[in-house]
């Protein structure tokens, strides 16, 4: 029996929120940068390389060791297992698949300094690559010449962030974005689950109702440890440290019991 031909289907429901993920030891147990080096002959860099490194200019240093990979003869198929291979964060799989399992009530993004090629070979391999609306990272790609090209993700004016990426910018650039789409209504909640230093940026652009997942005794724990013992310091959102990603699915679980 057909429906009435004056009848609409109901409308997709939009997502409420928002879970924004770091990748490297967050997503993954490893940092991508340092585990892509066993694709190396030696599995090392030269002490050129090592200690060509400036705070704030991570990007151009790993522009750098790419170009070595290259030079050393390292082929796109040895870079590619490598990825593969890097084991996932314990309970992350579990955190994605309860995720998944609730796709109409939250939007998944990855805010990440690693590159877009590390990021889609792991996601791809894992199977979850189509959980993901969006991915911001570092634009990486292979030249004619098998040389993996990394480029900056973008310019800002951000003191406290790397000069190629300030993810609180992405993120207050998104949810503008995202509001606008969405007629009007913003995002119930926003999360966001990360590891580094570089996650306390993007962090304190959340709300009293949003949530900060820092991996416990990594640095962004850390640093929120000293921010929320600073007088000083305003830091709006609920922190929940987690070493599983089941710990946040059990957070997440009450609060869609409040509903």
């Amino acid at each position: 029996m057909t429906a009435p031909s004056n009848l609409t289907p109901a409308a997709p429901q939009e997502p409420r929120f928002l879970v924004l993920f770091d990748f490297d030891e967050t997503i993954v147990n490893e940092n991508s940068d340092d585990a892509v080096l066993c694709a190396l002959p030696g599995q090392q860099l030269p002490d050129r390389l090592k200690s060509s490194f400036r705070e704030g200019h991570y990007n151009e240093h790993m522009q750098r060791i790419l170009a070595f990979m290259a030079e050393q003869g390292v082929p796109q198929d040895s870079i590619h297992s490598v990825l593969e291979r890097i084991p996932p964060t314990p309970g992350l799989l579990n955190l994605l698949q309860y995720l998944q399992s609730h796709r109409e009530d939250f939007e998944l993004v990855v805010v990440s300094d690693a590159n877009m090629y590390f990021i889609e070979t792991w996601l791809e391999r894992a199977g979850v690559r189509q959980l993901f609306r969006k991915i911001f990272t570092n634009p990486a790609s292979f030249d004619a010449s098998g040389r993996l090209v990394l480029l900056p993700f973008h310019s800002h004016s951000c003191s406290r962030c790397p000069d190629n990426m300030c993810k609180q910018v992405i993120l207050r650039e998104y949810l503008a974005g995202r509001q606008k789409e969405l007629g009007g209504a913003p995002f119930q909640r926003v999360f966001y689950i990360g590891d580094g230093a570089n996650d306390i940026c993007p962090s304190l652009a959340l709300g009293p109702r949003d949530t900060a997942f820092p991996r416990r005794d990594f640095s962004m724990h850390r640093l929120l440890l000293g921010m929320q013992q600073s007088q000083a310091a305003k830091f709006k959102a609920n922190v929940v440290p987690w070493a599983s990603g089941e710990d946040i699915v059990d957070c997440l679980k009450k609060i869609m019991k409040e509903r």
